[in-house]
């Protein structure tokens, strides 16, 4: 997996999901991205 982070936002390179809530993502809050990548295997 690959994320790109900055100041503002957590992007997932992969899925294109991102968020600006990265504190969240940092602290493993990471079920939108986990659902997905999920839902691109179907």
């Amino acid at each position: 997996r690959s994320y790109v982070l900055d100041d503002s936002r957590i992007k997932d390179l992969r899925t294109k999901v991102e968020t600006s809530n990265t504190q969240s993502v940092l602290d493993g809050d990471i079920d939108k991205f986990i659902e997905a990548s999920l839902k691109m295997a179907l």
